[in-house]
């Protein structure tokens, strides 16, 4: 296993993926008082220091009640943070971050509609972009590897 995947396995790394993905699209990350407040009004005790120990790796045993909250929170299931596969969650957060860029998402609609080897015409194009680039190939996207389209 690679440092980076060992990254997203430990708790720390899939909280910091939640923290760095999942926030209102008009602005940066959730602060760690918005998160902690949140999950206290939900009726689990947590400070927003302990979120940032857990983030941080300072802390790394939280109660099922603390994995439940932050769970709700970032709108994942529980089982996020404890399952050691968790590529199917990684990959959709993967989605969310690059369909916040207008040009990928205004991409992703306009390619709704084709058909599969108008969308396959589309994908060759974007790969042999991506080559142009120096960025590594389709079957580094965990997303890619779940059969093909998205459709």
């Amino acid at each position: 296993m690679t440092e980076q995947q060992a990254a997203h396995t430990s708790l720390a790394g899939r909280l910091d993926r939640l923290f760095r993905t999942v926030h209102p699209a008009d602005r940066a990350e959730y602060t760690y008082e918005e998160v902690a407040a949140a999950i206290r009004e939900r009726g689990t005790m947590i400070s927003h220091t302990y979120v940032w120990q857990l983030r941080k790796g300072v802390r790394d045993n939280p109660t099922m009640r603390h994995l439940e909250g932050l769970a709700r929170f970032f709108g994942v299931p529980t089982s996020y943070f404890l399952d050691e596969d968790a590529a199917e969650i990684d990959a959709q957060l993967q989605l969310l971050a690059a369909l916040r860029e207008s040009s990928v998402r205004t991409l992703a609609l306009r390619a709704a509609d084709l058909s599969a080897s108008g969308l396959a015409a589309i994908q060759a194009m974007i790969e042999h972009a991506r080559s142009l680039e120096g960025l590594p190939a389709d079957h580094d996207n965990p997303a890619s590897r779940e059969g093909g389209s998205a459709s």
